[in-house]
């Protein structure tokens, strides 16, 4: 299972039992809250109610009185009210008062006139100085619809209790609020889940993002490839950082100690030149300890002075490309890429390998499409220095092994998505063993004339090039015979 994914099924799960619980606990208390304020109230009325109620009741004229008749005028009172959006045209109040014993004495409905309720706590523990409340079913067949009943006492001019005064109230008529509240609760509570949610999706995605950056990387780095350390922020700024500095140590360290084991040993070579050239110009030593050197014909002497001559240059040609090389191998990325007009660069390096085209009698011609030439031509975003060498050692390469009088081609054309210059010669092309391996670093092949090889340092700069700008190097045998090298640059990086 992807870290991403992990990330959000745990957020997810976090949010979603703390969204249960939180809910349950608000739709828990809707109700019960709500029946606690109607309750408060209650017994606010029923207290007043009882103070109104007293002279009558003290009078003996409680079921005839003015109180009565107020009481049942209040059931043609048309209230016209409208609460939050609920409309309420009656009162839902039934009063109803009992003496001493408990006996009802008064009812708002009439219907139980006369009945013992002393044994209901609302009347049993008013009449003992008590609160007195109850919450009882409605009717017998309606369990679940209860009535709120909340009594007050009635007290005579000494202040003892001589009855009682109970107002009941349907807790049906406080449904709809409770729904309501409910409801609204339950649209918050889903609407502040589906937040969450998207908030955790978009923090896995990110969190997953930063990651996977940093896994590719790490990839890159362990296969060798070339690889920046991706964008990220905060902590992860910091830890790629980190590893692009434990790389660039690590490969640093690589990089030294691979190079002066190969410079070391491709130096061998003319170095055994240079120095058998050097004895044999000395001179050989007396045989005997007395008797003179024979003289070196001048013609040895020279070939010999030749030899150490163009070992040197050999030696002073390896240690440029190398230190050229160096220079591509540990840059990641170019640092101010220009768009560059690819007729110019190659003119120019068709310029600079023309004295040593010259000498080997090779000649060489530059094509391009007409698409890739003039104002409208498209531009390669790169480096002109880079991308000019680069090209010169190719067409160098191609001189290397063309045979004299013979002609070399540099082509441009477009390819995809970006554009192919070719080098093209008619030599004896690369043998098929080789093929994979012209790219390596110091690999060279034997020169048709007998030459010394060269520091096979060439291609691999190329080779470079064309990944420093995102691109490939290739090289491949040419139909009729010869060779051809190819660098493939993208358009736009």
């Amino acid at each position: 299972m992807k870290i991403g994914l992990r990330i959000f099924l745990g957020y997810f799960l976090i949010v979603a039992l703390a969204a249960m619980l939180l809910a349950r606990v608000f739709l828990a208390e809707v109700k019960p809250g709500v029946r606690q304020a109607m309750e408060d109230t209650l017994v606010d009325s029923a207290n007043v109610l009882a103070e109104l109620a007293t002279d009558d009741f003290l009078a003996g004229r409680i079921n005839d009185g003015t109180f009565a008749a107020r009481i049942r005028a209040l059931d043609r009172r048309d209230l016209g009210a409208e609460i939050w959006g609920f409309g309420k045209r009656v009162a839902q109040y039934r009063i109803y008062i009992t003496d001493a014993r408990g006996i009802v004495v008064f009812d708002s409905n009439g219907r139980d006139l006369g009945k013992d309720y002393s044994r209901w706590n609302d009347v049993y523990l008013t009449l003992r100085g008590r609160y007195g409340a109850r919450s009882s079913p409605e009717s017998p067949d309606a369990p679940d619809s209860t009535v709120m009943h909340v009594a007050a006492p009635i007290r005579d001019a000494d202040g003892r209790i001589v009855g009682s005064l109970t107002v009941a109230k349907p807790n049906r008529t406080i449904a709809p609020f409770i729904a309501r509240s409910q409801r609204v609760v339950l649209a918050w509570g889903l609407l502040l889940l589906g937040v969450a949610l998207a908030v955790g999706i978009i923090a896995a995605w990110w969190l997953s993002r930063q990651l996977r950056g940093l896994q590719r990387y790490a990839r890159a780095v362990t296969a060798g490839e070339r690889a920046v350390p991706p964008k990220s922020s905060g902590e992860f700024r910091a830890l790629g950082e980190a590893l692009e500095t434990m790389r660039a140590r690590l490969e640093g360290k690589q990089y030294v100690e691979q190079y002066v084991h190969t410079l070391t040993h491709e130096m061998k070579s003319p170095l055994a030149a240079i120095r058998g050239s050097a004895e044999l110009l000395e001179g050989a030593p007396p045989s005997d300890g007395g008797e003179a050197a024979v003289p070196m014909a001048e013609a040895d002497r020279a070939r010999f002075a030749a030899n150490i001559r163009h070992q040197s240059e050999r030696l002073a040609q390896m240690i440029d490309k190398l230190l050229a090389l160096a220079s591509v191998e540990h840059r990641q990325r170019l640092d101010n890429p220009q768009p560059l007009a690819l007729e110019a660069v190659l003119a120019e390096a068709v310029e600079a390998a023309r004295p040593g085209l010259e000498r080997a009698g090779i000649s060489c011609r530059l094509r391009l499409e007409d698409a890739s030439s003039g104002a409208n031509a498209p531009r390669v975003p790169g480096d002109a220095f880079l991308l000019r060498q680069a090209v010169l050692n190719l067409i160098e390469n191609a001189a290397d092994f063309a045979p004299r009088g013979s002609g070399i081609e540099v082509a441009v054309e477009h390819d995809g998505g970006g554009v192919r210059i070719e080098v093209r010669d008619r030599g004896a092309g690369i043998p098929g063993y080789a093929l994979d391996r012209v790219f390596e670093r110091f690999y060279s092949l034997a020169r048709p004339d007998g030459g010394s090889r060269s520091s096979g340092l060439g291609l691999s700069f190329v080779a470079e090039v064309a990944a420093l700008h995102r691109g490939r190097a290739a090289l491949a045998n040419r139909d009729g015979g010869g060779a051809v090298a190819s660098l493939w640059l993208p358009l736009s990086s």
